[in-house]
């Protein structure tokens, strides 16, 4: 499968690595794809802008800044980007600082950044996946507990089923939260998962676990 990362921060480069790690066909693309060079020589992969990837890509991983999310759909293209799957790694996070270490979204109480993104491209099968946790610990969780747990939902179950496929692989457990509202609990999940990072300042040492009986 070709995959396209549309996003050339942190979590864009981490996702990457993944996939090219269990085999699939990457592109990155940016809209300075230049500076990427270093980055996608040490992959071996290519670098491109965000429309070109979206062209190329079979599934699509958008990894930007989440007051950014629309216009870098609108950049990758409406038609380059029909019926494909694009896993929403994204979060509605303010410009305002924190209160008392809980991020603040620009988002209301009963909407969702990923609800706002497949209402603009109804034709794209959005998935809300790799958001609720740091870079650093996306691919390969090491936890005593065992694997943690990954919250995924969305509207297109085939969608769905190819997105869990890929959390199993990267070495998480895939817990189906449903349909595209339940976006807003997941996005939230993000700001909890932050907490013990801006009050304790450790980032790289959690996960969400979900215990079933």
């Amino acid at each position: 499968m070709r995959v396209g990362i549309i996003g050339s921060g942190q979590v864009g480069q981490a996702m990457a690595k993944g996939f090219v790690k269990y085999g699939y066909e990457v592109q990155i693309g940016s809209r300075s794809p230049e500076k990427l060079a270093p980055f996608s020589a040490s992959l071996g992969i290519r670098t491109g802008t965000l429309a070109g990837v979206a062209e190329w890509a079979e599934l699509v991983v958008l990894a930007v800044l989440g007051r950014g999310a629309e216009a870098a759909l609108s950049e990758c293209g409406a038609d380059q980007l029909e019926s494909k799957v694009v896993i929403d790694t994204t979060n509605p996070i303010s410009d305002e600082r924190p209160d008392q270490g809980v991020l603040r979204y620009f988002t209301p109480a009963n909407d969702s950044l990923m609800e706002q993104l497949q209402r603009l491209m109804p034709a794209v099968r959005f998935v809300k996946a790799f958001n609720s946790v740091g870079h650093a610990v996306m691919i390969d969780p090491i936890f005593p507990e065992g694997r943690p747990t990954m919250f995924y939902c969305g509207n297109d179950g085939e969608a769905k089923a190819i997105v869990n496929r890929i959390i199993s692989e990267f070495g998480w457990r895939g817990a189906d939260m449903g349909g595209a509202p339940s976006a807003r609990p997941i996005e939230a999940l993000c700001q909890l998962w932050c907490v013990t990072g801006f009050l304790e300042h450790r980032w790289d040492d959690h996960a969400f676990h979900l215990m079933l009986r």
